[in-house]
């Protein structure tokens, strides 16, 4: 049997490890840190034309200084709607409209939010080593139906350690982004 049947696809579990990272970033940049940022809206959706529709696609998302984001909404029948949407998104911000356009001051967090916010991001970053976790376990299995196949134990020993430091890796750029993440919410 060629080693060629018997090869694991490293590009395609790196891949799909660098996916789980990705998500994590966009999480992670949903979580509100005290300093206004655009992609804090990333996750809001407005019901507009009938259908869940981003903010950015409905007007044109600014942050003008540190403690303000603002939205210049496109048409003005859709303004009521994302405010709507922001109140009820759950990120604790009160927008305050000026005709098309919707101003977001963002507060101060203080410590008791802060930590709060430290265990939010720690269980995004939770969720990402599970799913890193799960993609090494599909690489075990394949290495297991490739040894049934005719792979030799050699061969099977260099592709589980090739897996599990590719795992680790993965698992340490989560850990980092993590540390960067509570350093950052924490930051007064």
């Amino acid at each position: 049997m060629a080693d060629d049947d018997l090869d694991i696809d490293l590009d395609d579990l790196t891949r799909r490890m660098e996916g789980a990272l990705a998500a994590l970033r966009t999480e992670f940049a949903s979580l509100r840190t005290g300093r206004a940022s655009a992609s804090m809206l990333e996750p809001v959706m407005v019901d507009a034309y009938g259908q869940p529709t981003p903010i950015n696609q409905v007007g044109t998302v600014n942050v003008p200084e540190s403690r303000m984001v603002t939205i210049n909404v496109w048409d003005k029948a859709l303004v009521g709607k994302v405010e709507k949407a922001i109140r009820e998104s759950g990120l604790g911000i009160n927008p305050q409209l000026n005709g098309t356009i919707i101003m977001l001051p963002i507060p101060e967090l203080n410590e008791e939010r802060r930590t709060q916010l430290t265990k939010v991001a720690a269980q995004y970053a939770e969720h990402a080593r599970v799913s890193i976790r799960n993609v090494r376990r599909d690489g075990m299995d394949q290495i297991k139906k490739a040894k049934a196949q005719g792979m030799s134990e050699d061969d099977q020993k260099l592709w589980e350690t090739e897996v599990q430091e590719l795992t680790n890796a993965h698992i340490a750029k989560v850990d980092a982004a993590l540390e960067t993440k509570q350093a950052e919410i924490m930051q007064v």
